[in-house]
């Protein structure tokens, strides 16, 4: 009997693997974004500047439901309010565009008065 017939087919040959291209993962050496990189930075400042502006604006919605419970005779205190919560809007954005790192003084901040807006047109 010879060699090649007791090992069956295919098992005395040695198989190479296919050479990896280079546009895909290579799943033993996976590359990790280092601390301080372009992407993790930038992926970290979204998160931030969401989460600020969303707090910030919680607040504002807040003080326009504070307006809506004021009984309807007090006007001016809901208008107050109102006011109040515009400022905060704007100050959500201003804060967003500072960790942004844009110029403060921008058209955006227009749409921080939005709560204002809402405010005064459910109460006047």
């Amino acid at each position: 009997m010879s060699e090649q017939g007791t090992k069956g087919q295919g098992q005395g040959r040695t198989e190479q693997a296919a050479p990896r291209r280079r546009h895909l993962m290579d799943p033993n050496a996976p590359v990790r974004d280092q601390y301080g990189s372009p992407g993790t930075t930038r992926v970290q400042t979204w998160v931030m500047s969401t989460l600020v502006v969303t707090t910030i604006l919680h607040m504002a919605g807040g003080l326009l439901v504070a307006a809506w419970v004021i009984d309807e005779a007090e006007t001016v205190p809901r208008v107050g309010l109102s006011v109040i919560a515009g400022a905060f809007g704007v100050m959500a954005v201003g804060a967003g565009l500072a960790i942004h790192r844009k110029p403060l003084l921008s058209p955006w901040l227009a749409l921080g008065l939005l709560p204002m807006v809402v405010g005064l047109v459910l109460f006047l």
